[in-house]
């Protein structure tokens, strides 16, 4: 049985800026405005007779309530209350900078910059490696603003649980999108394969990886199969990759020039969502809304690019840039790369790697 084959460029861009939009976040004075006080009267007052009357102390036990955490021994209370009010001290001192994004409180408030490293962000990846090429730019009139979720091409947001799988979503998330518009109608394609069966082309199943190398291992693979037939565990497993189960091949790549951010709002303009990854520093796990910027982003001492999530870009807007608009959704007490602010699936980040793809096929098969 036939399936479409996807013609995929994979685009490259690492850069120090980009943008996103998101709701308004809690006040400055109180950035840990989650719950009320009337959850705090039948929360567990046991966070505050061990704290007293320390400053902070309440927003900590509205944090440890919103987010559900639980500490086991007196000597852990006081250790995430300590690393609490420090990243409240980092939280209020950046938001009185008048830089152009805002940070909240959120599940990460309790981990100090090592531990969100160590325990929540994937290996570094090196997107050097990976530059093959530049984006052709279309030469015709951008539209404004473009937003690919009102086209109806975008597929649902899904859960990537406890596993750092994000560079397997982003490539799916390309994939599934540029099936929709091609065929009309939506698919859902495999993550876990990625996970288990994309190690020889440097990836680490949940450990990390890049969408360009995933997209290279589903090119000389011969394809990448359907959710169903091959459904995510969030842990890393044996192959069981199925040629019978295909839902999309890939037959090129080439990624777009260093730097060229104009090539990657043209892709985004007239092609279809990208995938994207970035260098996540140590102020962005408690974005909250605006257009995030960084002067920490750099290469390491060997002149390599490295980058730690990625994402799906869906959007832009000609008065704010690029907006980086994620498909990650946030569940309470599930450690994801980020945090969704609003429905839109909004976030930023200050380096950027991404690829879109077009279509030669003329009709999909049905979903195994």
């Amino acid at each position: 049985m036939g399936h479409p084959s996807l013609f995929f460029f994979l685009l490259v861009l690492i850069c120090c800026v980009a943008t996103t939009q998101s709701r308004s976040t809690p006040d400055d004075e109180n950035p840990i405005q989650l719950v009320t006080d009337d959850l705090i009267n039948d929360f567990d007052s046991s966070l505050l007779k061990v704290l007293g009357g320390a400053r902070h102390a309440l927003s900590f036990a509205r944090f440890a309530q919103r987010y559900g955490k639980r500490y086991e021994t007196l000597e852990e209370i006081k250790l995430r209350f300590q690393v609490f009010s420090e990243n409240m001290k980092l939280i209020r001192s950046t938001n009185k900078k008048g830089l152009p994004y805002k940070l909240a409180v959120n599940q990460f408030a309790d981990l100090t910059w090592e531990e969100f490293q160590r325990h929540r962000l994937g290996a570094a990846q090196n997107c050097s490696a990976t530059l093959k090429g530049s984006h052709k730019l279309s030469n015709v009139i951008l539209p404004e603003v473009i937003d690919w979720r009102e086209i109806g091409i975008v597929s649902p947001v899904k859960d990537q649980g406890h596993c750092g799988s994000c560079w397997t979503f982003s490539t799916t998330g390309a994939l599934e999108a540029a099936y929709a518009q091609a065929f009309g109608n939506g698919i859902s394609l495999s993550e876990q394969q990625l996970v288990d069966c994309a190690g020889a082309f440097n990836n680490f199943g949940c450990h990390g990886g890049l969408p360009s190398q995933a997209f290279e291992y589903i090119k000389y693979n011969g394809g990448l199969d359907t959710e169903k037939a091959y459904p995510y565990t969030a842990k890393d497993g044996e192959c069981k990759y199925s040629s019978e189960n295909v839902g999309v091949q890939v037959l090129d790549s080439v990624n777009i020039t260093l730097g060229a951010e104009d090539e990657l709002k043209d892709a985004v303009g007239t092609v279809r969502p990208v995938s994207v990854a970035f260098e996540v520093v140590d102020g962005f796990r408690f974005y909250s809304e605006g257009v995030y910027t960084s002067d920490s982003c750099g290469t390491t001492p060997m002149g390599l690019r490295l980058v730690h999530l990625t994402l799906l870009l869906l959007e832009y807007s000609g008065k704010a840039g690029l907006r980086l608009s994620c498909k990650v959704l946030e569940v309470i007490q599930r450690p994801y790369c980020v945090r969704d602010t609003q429905k839109s699936y909004s976030v930023g980040g200050d380096r950027i790697e991404y690829q879109f793809g077009t279509s030669e096929s003329k009709s999909p098969p049905p979903e195994k």
